[in-house]
């Protein structure tokens, strides 16, 4: 299991920052992990499944 930082999320995904986080409270992309008082860091696969649901959906449409 592998953590990624903000930065590896948003390239991979290609959101901005504030993207990723109105996602997030919208409970459409994955929650962070905790790491300490200010860091958080999201686990990879599961930014990659969110990834591959996104394309699933636009393959079905």
């Amino acid at each position: 299991m592998k953590l990624i930082k903000l930065k590896q999320v948003m390239d991979c995904t290609g959101l901005a920052r504030s993207t990723v986080y109105k996602f997030m409270a919208d409970g459409q992309f994955p929650k962070p992990v905790k790491l300490g008082s200010k860091m958080v860091a999201w686990v990879e696969s599961e930014v990659s499944a969110w990834i591959q649901e996104r394309v699933s959906a636009r393959d079905l449409g």
